[in-house]
């Protein structure tokens, strides 16, 4: 049974401090087995790295190279001496809707041979153009922990950089979820989650999501940008935008 494939679901942000704003979408995402794109090419509405209604360029994540991905992240994992034999590597991401995307956070769960996690990489996308990589070290567990780590990338003019991140996720399977608190020395700042239900991938379904969730990846980035609009009528301060982090990626700990 192919491990590919689809969750409908939502994404939620509420901000706490200064001042209260929430915001609130429907989303679709793909879970990708990078062992299984050439056989889900079947489908003739998605294309890996070629035009097509959907589909999911090397190009659009990882370093930005185009190099086969699944290369790309076990040499992130060897990077940071973490564990791995070889196993399933899954991406769960937005696909290109006809040659447009845009992915706030990508996210890649590493299996050993025999099933059990060793990473989660966080690839987190902001609006410049810009990502950077949050990487857990899962330590061979059968299911993820909470994890934290400091802020080392600039995602929104509202947010500083003094902050931390608290990260919980479950292993994709017939639901998915992902809580991130984002918090600094006096209390939560924001707390942003995303949560879906499974769905085969099928032709049948990709239909079904283009359906329910027409031109997403358009109203993604329209929808950051008009909350920014609001963020700045709220009178939210706006920070400077600072160089990009020197390294691509930020090893995460363990919560104790």
């Amino acid at each position: 049974m192919s491990a590919t494939r689809l969750y409908f679901g939502n994404v939620l942000h509420r901000r706490l401090r200064p001042r209260m704003h929430r915001l609130r979408y429907r989303v679709f995402w793909v879970l990708f087995d990078l062992d299984e794109l050439q056989a889900i090419e079947r489908s003739p509405l998605f294309s890996h790295n070629r035009f097509n209604v959907l589909s999911l360029n090397d190009s659009d994540h990882g370093d930005g190279s185009g190099r086969p991905l699944r290369q790309q992240i076990e040499r992130t994992l060897s990077e940071h001496d973490i564990a791995f034999d070889g196993g399933a590597i899954r991406l769960l991401c937005m696909p290109r809707l006809i040659g447009y995307v845009f992915n706030p956070i990508s996210i890649y769960f590493c299996h050993m041979m025999d099933g059990r996690l060793s990473a989660i990489v966080y690839e987190v996308h902001n609006t410049f153009g810009e990502r950077h990589s949050y990487v857990f070290d899962a330590g061979d567990t059968t299911s993820p922990r909470s994890h934290r780590c400091s802020k080392r990338f600039h995602v929104s003019p509202f947010m500083g950089m003094s902050m931390r991140y608290e990260f919980k996720a479950s292993l994709p399977g017939e639901r998915f979820a992902l809580s991130i608190r984002g918090f600094d020395p006096d209390a939560t700042v924001i707390h942003a989650s995303m949560s879906g239900s499974a769905r085969p991938f099928t032709t049948a379904n990709l239909l079904r999501g283009l359906m329910f969730y027409p031109l997403l990846p358009f109203k993604v980035t329209a929808a950051i940008h008009w909350h920014a609009l609001q963020l700045w009528f709220k009178g939210i301060r706006v920070h400077r935008r600072p160089p990009p982090p020197g390294q691509s990626t930020t090893p995460v700990r363990a919560s104790s």
